[in-house]
């Protein structure tokens, strides 16, 4: 799979932010954001995302496709936003209905279909929605997509317009 030029920027510029920012825990979402944004953390995805999962801060979580066991026990840890880039389609094929479950465990439930088409672009009004669910979290958020790729794009971008 190739990357527009864009998206190669902002991941690169993304990418070169975060060298240069000091590491440790801190709140990166909503009102209350406490200051430089730290690298990522690689957790454990053993039975609960597909290929990657990280956190950024206290807050912060970005991953690949979580399982039903991956969202309750998030929720145990306050996650409060869910945000998912995954198209329609794709979901269907996940095995249980993940905008259901988040309203059943009281998380909101944010759906930003990516694909990078023109129906569906890496754009402005995609960042636009992500910004607005950071900025009205009221706890933990977690950002996924298939594998963390279309997630950690948006996560750039959104560092390099609100950094």
């Amino acid at each position: 799979m190739t990357c527009s030029p864009l998206v190669r920027s902002l991941t690169a510029a993304a990418l070169v932010a975060s060298v240069t920012l000091p590491a440790g825990a801190q709140s990166v979402v909503g009102k209350d954001k406490t200051g430089p944004v730290p690298n990522p953390v690689d957790l454990d995805t053993t039975g609960m995302f597909q290929a990657k999962f990280v956190s950024v801060g206290d807050d912060m979580f970005i991953g690949g496709q979580p399982t039903e066991k991956a969202l309750r026990e998030l929720r145990a840890k306050v996650v409060t936003t869910l945000v998912n880039l995954r198209m329609p389609p794709d979901m269907a094929q996940v095995g249980f209905d993940e905008a259901a479950l988040a309203n059943e465990l009281e998380i909101k439930y944010v759906h930003i279909p990516m694909r990078g088409t023109a129906e569906n672009p890496y754009g402005p009004k995609a960042l636009d929605t992500f910004t607005a669910a950071m900025a009205s979290a009221d706890g933990k958020v977690l950002l996924h997509c298939t594998i963390a790729w279309r997630a950690s794009h948006l996560w750039a971008a959104y560092l390099i317009r609100e950094g």
